[in-house]
């Protein structure tokens, strides 16, 4: 059975063979659909939640 995975920031489904792992030191691996995604977490360690593109994003109605 062939698995699928989420993307670690944005929470979109990620194709079969698309994307990028990350892998930290500490032995987390992170999965990203996206450059966008990857550098956003990675790079500059923004919150998920804040963000109105991602399927994370809480509404505050």
């Amino acid at each position: 059975m062939i698995r699928s995975y989420k993307c670690s920031f944005c929470g979109h489904e990620i194709p079969r063979g698309k994307g990028m792992t990350f892998v930290k030191l500490d032995g987390t691996i992170l999965r990203f659909c996206r450059k966008k995604c990857r550098v956003s977490m990675v790079d500059h360690k923004r919150n998920p939640r804040k963000l109105k593109w991602t399927e994370k994003y809480e509404r505050k109605y």
